[in-house]
């Protein structure tokens, strides 16, 4: 099962790119499922019907996410409904949105889809390591093939999960600093790991605000109203092969394509 997971999908910049190239990258790589944390694809902040619904039209077939999800509380019913549109599991049972999502192909193979969030420089949220603990139990009586997006800040809380859940998932991708790193790799008990996935979107940015924009703010320590670039547009993303029969990783691919035009 081959697995295109791209990473976060930033405003209407990084939408309106998955539009023109998510087929042909599907295409290219031969993808069975395609993934996308789509924590911020609505102006940079949260998610909505509209923007969910021209992503999955152009071929996603569903969303992981993070510490933005309700940031358009308009869009809170719709999240609540869309099972395909995934909150962290660590978070409180009440809030909204669906913990995991089992995908069938048309051949009946499936793959199970978690995400979950770090602690270190986040919000409060439970332990991660107990919740994947508790999710892989509950998913392992359906598949042992299992995709899991870690949304969180430090690279040193995400690589230990990694080593965690080694053997025991198909891949845990690190998503939420915008910035793709290059340590992707199979671990020595079978999961494919990266510590983050990157951005999708415009690159010639701060993690996809127009870079005036947080100059100024830094440099002057005034409140500014962010906005998000359109400028050096790249498609941050992984391509993970999985073994059907064991759930272990046999490959991973990190992508980075930027597009001038």
């Amino acid at each position: 099962m081959k697995i295109l997971f791209i990473g976060d999908i930033f405003g209407k910049a990084g939408r309106q790119l998955l539009i023109d190239r998510l087929s042909q990258l599907k295409n290219e790589f031969t993808i069975d499922v395609c993934i996308a944390n789509g924590e911020n694809v609505a102006q940079g902040r949260g998610i909505t019907e509209k923007t969910a619904k021209v992503l999955f039209a152009a071929g996603v077939d569903l969303f992981t996410s993070g510490n933005h999800l309700w940031d358009k509380k308009a869009s809170l019913d719709f999240i609540a409904s869309d099972k395909r549109i995934l909150k962290p599991i660590n978070f409180p049972e009440k809030s909204l949105g669906n913990m995991y999502f089992i995908y069938e192909l048309e051949d009946k193979r499936k793959l199970a889809v978690f995400t979950v969030i770090g602690q270190s420089f986040m919000g409060p949220a439970d332990s991660p390591f107990v919740a994947c603990d508790n999710m892989i139990s509950k998913i392992k009586e359906e598949t042992s093939n299992i995709f899991v997006d870690f949304h969180a800040e430090a690279t040193a809380e995400k690589r230990a999960l990694g080593h965690y859940l080694d053997g025991r998932v198909g891949a845990v991708v690190g998503t939420h600093t915008h910035i793709q790193t290059a340590d992707e790799e199979i671990l020595a008990q079978g999961t494919a790991y990266i510590t983050d996935a990157g951005m999708t979107g415009a690159h010639d940015s701060v993690i996809g605000v127009r870079k005036e924009i947080i100059l100024q703010k830094l440099t002057t320590g005034m409140p500014a109203r962010y906005e998000p670039s359109d400028r050096g547009l790249q498609i941050n993303a992984v391509v993970i092969e999985i073994d059907d029969s064991t759930g272990k990783a046999l490959n991973i691919i990190r992508i980075k394509r930027k597009y001038d035009d």
